[in-house]
């Protein structure tokens, strides 16, 4: 919800407004495979399916051949530490369907080389720490049923 509140009318010219959606849409991957014209978003919960329509149509351009919705409970999770529950917000999960010969693909936000790059990173930072630790434990080795942490 937009916090600025703007009079429908003012007094004058020139009329000094902005007016800001009171919505926001999310774009998702979705979790199981869909067809190529489908795109599903999570929104805010007082849209509705010719909200959603007339927000892709009006703003972004999009032909929308159909909009189903529905209502989703956030989750509930414990606080760390503490003895109360912790409610997650509500949203509306939107799958949009485009016309047939339009494909919508999730874009790669990182290449697969970099995803390459990163999990050699990680197994070489881990390599390193197992090194680390087996030459802390032959460092301590006269000092038997004490467990490593203990012995600093």
């Amino acid at each position: 919800m937009s916090t600025r509140f703007y009079p429908i009318y003012q007094l004058g010219n020139p009329q000094l407004r902005v007016f800001l959606p009171n919505f926001w849409m999310k774009l998702v991957k979705p979790e199981e495979p869909q067809p190529p014209n489908v795109v599903q978003f999570i929104t805010h919960t007082g849209m509705t399916n010719y909200d959603i329509r007339n927000y892709l149509e009006k703003i972004y351009n999009v032909r929308v051949v159909h909009v189903r919705s529905y209502l989703e409970d956030g989750k509930i999770r414990p606080a760390m530490k503490h003895g109360y529950l912790i409610k997650e917000d509500d949203f509306r999960r939107a799958y949009v369907t485009l016309p047939r010969d339009v494909k919508f693909e999730f874009p790669a936000l990182e290449s697969e080389k970099k995803k390459a790059e990163d999990i050699k990173e990680r197994e070489q930072h881990f390599e390193n720490m197992k090194q680390m630790n087996r030459a802390f434990v032959k460092t301590k080795k006269g000092r038997v049923g004490i467990p490593p942490w203990f012995q600093i």
